[in-house]
């Protein structure tokens, strides 16, 4: 698995439950990991659909006639199952975040590591670049991203600081990104400021955040009864998101309760939060971060 390493494999495909006979949907396709394990646990009858919008997700394609991978962001995940005449389904599993193989390639700009040029776009087809946000989002859209999606507490000031510098020359790439920002790159936190500055700007380039409400809004919809989802996100902000839809199925607010103080909502938890172990760290250090939710279509 060198194009992705799987996190949580067994845990992740034990929580969808397996029904051998019935139809799953791995959202983030990647290396094909998920996938296989899926695949091994299904009957002929059984179906997989897959989803990834990056091309180079497609050189790893299962060659079975029981998958189908579909070129596409799982935001999209209605209608291109409705497509292929498929209404419902029996569980979705998603592996928020970016791929091992993202990362590594130095030229989609995607890790801290390389000089590249300014990109990070999942779908290599999309017209947002980080480019075009560092470039050409103004100040107050660029102070948002940062203290929104970076959790920054320095975003005005780097915001303001992009601003004036790329009136000079525009900022093209990841090393004079870097150079910019120097100044609140301490030595001691250099790397983990630049981990939140990248992740900012790649959560704005992929609207990693809408895409993932919009996946949540449609899976009651799309499951049947006693379908599941099995979720792994990678910061608080994806969890976050995930946790609130299961325990409300809303991101803001509270459900509407009735006179005796009860509410409805189209799943249960299924289990507690399930992280790696230690062994599954030392083995792949991506994966320190994953928390894995696990929810039952009620």
């Amino acid at each position: 698995m060198e194009y992705h390493n799987p996190v949580l494999l067994k845990e992740t495909v034990d929580g969808l439950n397996i029904n051998p006979d019935g139809i799953y949907v791995d959202v983030t396709f990647g290396g094909g990991g998920h996938s296989r394990e899926i695949l091994s646990r299904l009957s002929e009858k059984g179906k997989l659909f897959a989803f990834d919008q990056d091309l180079d997700a497609l050189e790893n394609k299962i060659d079975d006639p029981r998958f189908t991978l579909i070129n596409e962001n799982f935001r999209h995940i209605k209608r291109f199952l409705r497509f292929y005449g498929v209404k419902k389904v029996d569980g979705i599993l998603a592996d928020f975040g970016v791929s091992s193989h993202q990362f590594d390639v130095a030229e989609r700009g995607f890790s801290t590591r390389f000089d590249a040029e300014l990109d990070m776009r999942m779908n290599q087809n999309s017209a947002l670049s980080a480019y075009h946000v560092v470039n050409e989002y103004d100040e107050e859209q660029l102070r948002a991203v940062l203290a929104q999606y970076g959790e920054l507490r320095s975003a005005s000031a780097m915001a303001r600081l992009i601003v004036e510098k790329r009136e000079e020359a525009p900022i093209v790439t990841s090393d004079q990104l870097k150079a910019v920002l120097k100044k609140f790159l301490s030595p001691k936190h250099e790397n983990k400021i630049l981990a939140q500055i990248y992740q900012a700007i790649r959560i704005e380039v992929n609207q990693e955040i809408e895409v993932i409400k919009e996946l949540l809004l449609q899976s009651p919809e799309l499951l049947n009864e006693k379908g599941r989802l099995s979720l792994i996100s990678y910061h608080s902000l994806e969890d976050r998101l995930v946790k609130r839809f299961i325990r409300n199925g809303m991101f803001e607010g509270e459900p509407e309760r009735d006179m005796f103080g009860n509410f409805e909502v189209p799943f249960k938890k299924v289990g507690g939060l399930i992280v790696p172990t230690k062994e599954e760290i030392k083995i792949n250090s991506r994966a320190r971060s994953a928390k894995l939710r696990i929810a039952e279509k009620v």
